[in-house]
């Protein structure tokens, strides 16, 4: 491979989502891009373009995490940046959410990033150095009614990614937590599939259409492109030093700003999504 060139291996590349936008955007910026998803169908415009190498990868499976891993290792040489963008949703009231849809939510969106992470570390380490980019969401900011568990999952990596920051450092592993906000990509789609797939609702029946409109909230906000998001968000991976945090996408300032707010007034925010048939 080019001396130089940096490699970086992305989870989640599906065609519509962040991490596709953010695999061309990387390699526009020079990077040798290895873009992975559960699928390779998913990936067909990347696959056939040169300038990629298209990975099926289960990141629930340690086994073919541990497998990819290597195998991008022997063909390039090295591992720079591991982007961690891979997740699934999970829509619908904490109450009535099964467990098996609860478990596959974390054991994508959490353990997979760590399977991710303790399979690269250790070559990084040798190396002294690499970074670690963690995809979270402005969601934990605020949390909302409907997306507890997907809210939860991204809470988990935000801590998660916070630790790894400090116990990394020594080793000269940069570790970011990106936090995007409204970004238009097909995550509503995946959203009402989450949705498809639950059991007919009791409790909350009368509130079953306010569920499906959360489904649907990041992308009727005007949000921003998928393209914009993967710039900026690229421009600040990719800099010497790169900051712990980089938050974009609509409304991230806001959600920013909610954070700070008391809870009560958080409460009021979110009623709006409380509402019946």
């Amino acid at each position: 491979m080019e001396s130089g060139r940096p490699v970086v291996l992305i989870t989640g590349c599906s065609q519509g989502g962040i991490g596709h936008a953010l695999a061309s955007e990387f390699s526009k910026k020079g990077c040798q891009v290895v873009a992975t998803s559960r699928s390779r169908s998913s990936m067909t415009d990347l696959e056939q373009d040169s300038r990629f190498f298209v990975k099926e990868l289960d990141i629930q499976s340690e086994q073919n995490v541990n497998k990819v891993v290597l195998e991008v290792i022997d063909k390039f040489g090295r591992i720079d940046v591991l982007v961690n963008n891979a997740g699934v949703q999970c829509v619908g009231p904490l109450a009535e959410i099964p467990f098996a849809a609860m478990e596959n939510t974390f054991n994508t969106n959490v353990y997979g990033t760590m399977r991710m992470i303790q399979a690269v570390v250790p070559h990084m380490v040798s190396k002294k150095k690499g970074k670690i980019v963690n995809v979270g969401s402005v969601t934990v900011m605020a949390p909302g009614p409907w997306a507890g568990v997907y809210t939860a999952t991204k809470a988990a990596i935000h801590a998660l990614t916070d630790t790894f920051r400090l116990e990394l450092r020594p080793f000269g592993i940069d570790v970011i937590n990106v936090v995007p906000g409204a970004v238009r990509t097909n995550i509503a789609n995946t959203a009402v599939a989450s949705i498809n797939k639950m059991p007919e609702l009791k409790l909350y029946k009368p509130y079953e259409e306010a569920i499906r409109e959360r489904a649907y909230l990041s992308q009727r906000i005007k949000p921003t492109p998928a393209e914009t998001f993967a710039k900026d968000t690229v421009a600040a991976v990719l800099k010497k030093n790169p900051p712990a945090w980089f938050s974009s996408g609509r409304n991230s300032t806001l959600m920013a700003i909610m954070y700070h707010m008391p809870l009560w007034l958080k409460d009021i925010q979110n009623q709006a999504f409380m509402k019946k048939k």
